[in-house]
């Protein structure tokens, strides 16, 4: 009895593991085939090349077709723009089209990704606001570089390359979708190995 009983609670802790195994696991958010999973809305045009997603052409989203509230999200990204023009772009997280224009901007969060302007790449946007303050720019144009976030609850946090460069607590967006951003004409946003993990319980 004593014997069945161990192995009980070993099938029990067996099992514990594996769900806590399953609730962290990254899962891919680009197949690095085509858009399946993923809806445009806006001017801008969205296409696969060799296993990136790009963005180019004009003010426009695309977005996930996950949503969750809390997660962490890595992805690999870089930008870039024709002479004459500037680049930006963003990701967006807790993110959903405006009820009374789909092709603005989502109304959610921001990861800013920029460097031609004081709100630089690092920074917490909010729609139209500058929120959370990044300590430093660690990238420029033309240079792939490595974003991770992070929410849970109230609280945001932001790394590039590892390092860590935002943090600000804030509570008006609940839930929603990821969305990528392609901002203006003569610019371009690539994104590669774009990952998540749905933190919530």
């Amino acid at each position: 009895m004593k014997k069945l009983s161990f192995i009980f609670i070993v099938l029990i802790l067996i099992g514990l593991s594996e769900t806590s195994q399953a609730k962290s696991k990254w899962t891919s958010l680009f197949n690095g085939k085509d858009l399946a999973g993923w809806t445009v809305h806006g001017k801008a045009t969205w296409s696969v090349q060799d296993g990136v997603l790009v963005g180019i052409g004009g003010m426009g989203h695309i977005y996930t077709d996950a949503t969750c509230s809390d997660f962490e999200l890595k992805g690999t990204f870089r930008i870039s723009s024709d002479p004459g023009s500037k680049s930006n772009s963003g990701v967006y997280f807790r993110a959903n089209p405006p009820a009374d224009n789909i092709d603005g901007f989502p109304r959610g969060y921001e990861a800013q990704i920029c460097h031609n302007q004081d709100a630089y790449t690092g920074w917490l946007w909010k729609p139209g606001k500058p929120t959370g303050k990044a300590t430093e720019l660690l990238t420029k144009d033309g240079e792939w570089f490595d974003y991770r976030i992070k929410m849970v609850g109230n609280h945001i946090q932001f790394w590039i390359n590892d390092k860590p460069v935002m943090s600000y607590d804030d509570t008006e967006y609940k839930s929603g979708h990821f969305a990528i951003q392609g901002h203006n004409p003569g610019m371009k946003i690539e994104v590669k190995d774009l990952y998540y993990q749905n933190l919530d319980k």
